[in-house]
């Protein structure tokens, strides 16, 4: 199962593109025996601040056909670990890839959302889109494993 994430913005060097690229390259190498990665970032810009129609349009090119579509929205669920991890279990079993969208600071435009095949929300505060990255990276890795049965979550 591929990952993608599609992102509007740059993330910078910083301490927030250690974390992204150090839980995703995690997945990648312990997930390859569970049929699981590798998981790449899409970053897309309205460098012309149109809004979110616009990145609605970027993000739907990044979008891998074919793909399991989840957006990253407070209106959508919110899920324990081993819920998003049984989901995720599901989709590679069906042999489906998958592409987390994370949109800009206005959210997903409602066409875009529409799309989607499932939607989580990681609560009911709002979270800097760096740190939504951070998060999502680390669930991604969470999540494996969880599936591959190894003790990194407890209960």
């Amino acid at each position: 199962m591929r990952v993608t994430i599609a992102a509007v913005g740059r993330l910078r060097a910083g301490p927030e593109l250690t974390l992204v690229n150090d839980y995703l390259d995690r997945f990648g190498k312990a997930g390859r025996a569970f049929g699981l990665g590798p998981a790449v970032v899409v970053e897309v810009e309205d460098k012309k601040n149109l809004g979110p129609e616009a990145e609605a349009a970027a993000l739907a090119r990044a979008i891998p056909p074919g793909a399991v579509l989840v957006t990253l929205d407070e209106r959508g669920a919110m899920l324990s670990s081993p819920e998003f991890a049984e989901r995720i279990g599901g989709w590679r079993d069906a042999g489906r890839n998958l592409c987390l969208v994370i949109g800009g600071a206005d959210g997903i435009a409602p066409a875009l959302r529409a799309r989607a095949d499932f939607s989580i929300s990681f609560g009911k505060m709002v979270w800097p889109h760096m740190l939504v990255r951070v998060m999502l990276a680390e669930q991604l890795y969470r999540a494996g494993q969880i599936l591959a049965g190894t003790p990194y979550h407890r209960v």
